[in-house]
């Protein structure tokens, strides 16, 4: 494998030999490389144009090479690459700087890093693809805001690694209404559908309070299948009378915890893949959090907390999608 150093000159190179066909380059930081992020970053610099570049940087440095060779390897277009050794030189030169972090704590400090000491005053926009608290959020916009460094606005997506990898991603957009015609075509790149919720902060809101309704479903979902089933009903025709009936949800029609009933769904390949439970109890605590803040009442919130604490916890259910507490519950598998 080539050395970082190596890889970022020749593709430098392809940079000069690009810029005289656009004056204009326009320049991308993208931090965090993970499950999402890796797949994002790789559609966004496929789609873009060979003037234009963009900085990769994660703490996972293999992740960064991986990356970088692919795209190398793979595209015959598509932006030219670097890999920054950190986030401030990700973020330093770049127009726009997208991040895709996993919690509010890793969110905080990469931006901490990026505006201290300040960068050139310059009317970047940042976009941040992480799911974290709508205070969080909003604290981090006031902190661009504060240093002068252009606009920060929240993304979440909803579609999973599956529609990161296909860039079939929905956005969720907290921003203005002035920003939002130049930040739709940069999440265009990487998903098919967004969705403005409003000013920053309302995308994160317009998510959690999903995720809140989709963690309820799935665990009513799973009790619903599991005492039909002990009633003496067949696992699909029990299914057909929900999805065509008043119970009809997701967790029911496409993610159904009953293994035969949806073809292809995480119950049909011993709950592998999928949305983890990890990550359904994070967004689960993320609502919560916001909803207190909010001074909205939750009937269900903590009950389900500590369904998916105990679904965590539990040797044969953790690791894998979050429709396994119907594991949990006992279903017949």
């Amino acid at each position: 494998m080539r050395a970082p150093r190596i890889l970022r000159a020749a593709l430098c190179a392809q940079k000069r030999a690009f810029s005289s066909s656009s004056p204009r380059l326009d320049s991308y930081g993208f931090i965090g490389l993970g499950q999402m992020g890796y797949q994002m970053a790789k559609n966004l610099q496929s789609k873009l144009s060979p003037s234009d570049s963009i900085r990769l940087f994660d703490i996972n440095k293999d992740a960064m090479q991986r990356l970088a060779e692919e795209m190398q390897t793979s595209q015959t277009s598509g932006a030219v690459v670097e890999l920054a050794a950190g986030v401030r030189e990700a973020s330093q030169d770049a127009d726009i700087v997208i991040t895709a972090l996993p919690e509010p704590k890793h969110v905080k400090g990469v931006y901490s890093k990026m505006l201290s000491p300040a960068l050139p005053r310059v009317d970047r926009v940042y976009i941040d693809c992480s799911t974290i608290d709508p205070s969080s959020s909003r604290e981090v916009a006031k902190w661009v805001a504060d240093a002068k460094q252009g606009h920060f606005v929240d993304a979440p997506m909803s579609g999973g690694i599956v529609g990161a990898a296909a860039g079939a991603l929905t956005f969720m957009l907290g921003a203005p209404d002035e920003l939002v015609p130049k930040v739709e075509p940069i999440l265009l790149r990487m998903g098919e559908r967004v969705l403005h919720c409003g000013v920053q902060g309302t995308g994160l809101s317009a998510k959690l309070a999903n995720n809140y309704l989709l963690a309820i479903n799935n665990i009513a979902t799973a009790e619903a299948m599991n005492l039909g089933i002990k009633w003496g009903l067949e696992p699909k025709t029990l299914a057909n009378v929900i999805n065509v009936s008043t119970g009809r949800c997701w967790p029911s029609e496409v993610n159904n915890p009953v293994r035969g009933v949806v073809e292809g769904a995480p119950a049909s390949r011993d709950y592998s893949g999928g949305f983890g439970i990890s990550l359904m109890k994070k967004d689960l605590g993320l609502a919560i959090v916001a909803a207190e803040e909010a001074g909205a009442k939750l009937a269900l919130g903590s009950r389900a907390q500590v369904v998916y604490n105990e679904v965590e916890r539990d040797e044969i259910c953790k690791g894998r999608d979050f429709s396994v507490v119907y594991r949990w519950l006992g279903g017949e598998e």
